[in-house]
């Protein structure tokens, strides 16, 4: 059974860092991309950034500069480092392992 976990949402204030994981068992995780979305409410999940198998990365362009996606194979896990957050940054963040989701973590940034 594939399950994918998330955390290290939380509130903070403009300009600070948070930092997000995401655990994913029941997969072959090392081979698998991973993935950050993000979704404000009544609006559609955007995708933050992605990391492949072998670590290319990439960034929407909102947060490039500011985010950075890495991933630790022997843990199963994927990090999203988010520094000079601000309020738009505000969201629920998914994890997805190839194409299974986690259950969101959510990210509130006060002005």
């Amino acid at each position: 059974q594939v399950q994918v976990v998330e955390s290290g949402g939380g509130l903070v204030q403009a300009g600070g860092s948070l930092r997000l994981s995401c655990k994913a068992s029941g997969i072959m995780f090392s081979i698998n991309a991973m993935y950050w979305y993000r979704q404000v409410s009544g609006k559609q999940r955007e995708l933050v950034a992605g990391i492949t198998s072998v670590r290319t990365t990439n960034y929407a362009d909102s947060v490039k500069g500011r985010f950075t996606i890495s991933r630790d194979n022997v843990q199963n896990t994927v990090y999203l480092q988010m520094n000079s957050l601000k309020p738009e940054d505000t969201a629920v963040y998914y994890c997805v392992a190839g194409v299974h989701w986690g259950q969101g973590t959510q990210v509130t940034v006060s002005s």
